[in-house]
């Protein structure tokens, strides 16, 4: 279709959550250019509240500012670029924040994870494949975060970052697979390729630990003990297909308390959390031949450390795992598939809807570990907690 009848000239005006030069989280009135070249416009159905988005208001993580937070979402395609014509006016897509370009060695390598544009532009700039932006504020421009920004009512993206999906699966709860489902489910399949009847460690129960419990439940492993320091979320780790709990609050050596559920140690232990002091328990764990996966994103500069002739001598691996190694445009579609099969629980994962208007106290909620996956729907007036 020609350009003039699929994306207007003129930007919209929405509202969006806005991480300013002072480190305040507020919601603004900002304008959104129209989709250029490769790009789509998706009117935001809900966005995933994460602990990256939390890295990045902690200033952990260094992004240019100001910038509209949020990274994982869902929602309705409302205008097309130039060169588009996979996606159509009215698709419901997920949103993806590594939007592959395709051209790059990882991406003819099938390894879109790993594009080397949205590591070298779309990520550290804040900006789309052209390097600028299309938000806006009285004509001074506000960064992206990770090419998605989902915490506004509407987004620019490129295509490659809107995946279509069917559109009888619930929008709402769909967001988090954008994020936390692909990632978690993605790197007990993709990254670690956890094998039936094997033993599988969880350490965080937030949503990627949660989504890491459900696919090592569905590959059939015979032990998986989740970690966690709030009763609440251990209790629904069970639900959702955990054997067996350890309260880190609870327990002196969480190491110590996990070789006493499986003396032995494990055949996968999932850093769902980040930290130095995870990253190390999760190796300390393991069994002969176990596989250590890093899942969880830690500060920048930070260093762990573990006993590498241990490692050789047991013929262990620690793998790192971004995005869950994931191909969004296969892995996601399916994933969406196995919610509406109900081999997947989304509803159970996501404690609170609230509008973008209580952005900053559900990031507060979240760095207090009150929550797990809360949405934010940008036309909510009203919070609903479930």
């Amino acid at each position: 279709m020609p350009a003039q009848e699929t994306a207007d000239s003129r930007p919209v005006r929405i509202d969006a959550v806005v991480l300013d030069e002072d480190g305040r989280v507020v919601v603004k009135k900002v304008d959104l250019a129209p989709p250029g070249p490769g790009e789509v416009r998706v009117r935001v159905a809900a966005a995933g509240v994460c602990h990256s988005d939390l890295h990045v208001t902690a200033g952990a993580w260094q992004v240019p500012r100001p910038v509209v937070l949020g990274h994982e979402g869902s929602g309705v395609v409302t205008a097309l670029g130039d060169g588009v014509d996979e996606l159509e006016v009215g698709d419901h897509v997920v949103l993806s924040w590594v939007p592959g370009c395709g051209n790059c060695r990882p991406c003819r390598a099938g390894r879109p994870a790993q594009c080397a544009l949205v590591a070298s532009v779309v990520a550290p700039g804040g900006v789309l494949y052209d390097g600028t932006t299309r938000l806006s504020e009285a004509g001074r421009p506000i960064h992206h975060y990770l090419g998605v920004s989902s915490f506004a009512q509407e987004v620019v993206v490129p295509h490659s970052g809107a995946i279509k999906v069917r559109s009888d699966a619930p929008l709402e709860d769909i967001a988090i697979i954008g994020c936390a489902i692909a990632t978690g489910v993605g790197a007990v399949r993709n990254t670690a390729a956890v094998r039936p009847k094997s033993t599988v460690a969880v350490i965080g129960c937030g949503g990627v630990g949660l989504a890491c419990v459900q696919a090592a439940r569905i590959a059939g492993a015979m032990r998986i003990v989740a970690v966690d320091v709030v009763a609440e979320k251990l209790a629904l780790a069970t639900e959702l297909g955990a054997t067996e709990t350890v309260d880190a609050a609870a327990a002196p050596d969480v190491v110590a308390a996990l070789r006493a559920v499986e003396p032995d140690g494990y055949d996968y232990v999932f850093d769902a959390i980040g930290k130095i002091t995870t990253t190390e328990q999760a190796i300390a764990a393991l069994g002969l031949g176990g596989a250590a996966v890093i899942v969880g994103l830690p500060a920048q500069g930070e260093r762990a450390m573990f006993d590498p002739l241990a490692l050789a001598e047991s013929d262990q691996r620690i793998l790192g795992c971004n995005y869950g190694s994931s191909i969004p445009h296969r892995d996601i579609p399916a994933l969406v598939d196995e919610v509406m099969a109900g081999r997947l629980d989304l509803s159970s994962m996501i404690s609170g809807r609230r509008p973008l208007s209580e952005a900053a106290d559900a990031l507060t909620d979240l760095a207090a570990g009150h929550a797990l996956r809360q949405l934010l729907i940008p036309n909510r007036r009203g919070s609903a907690t479930i």
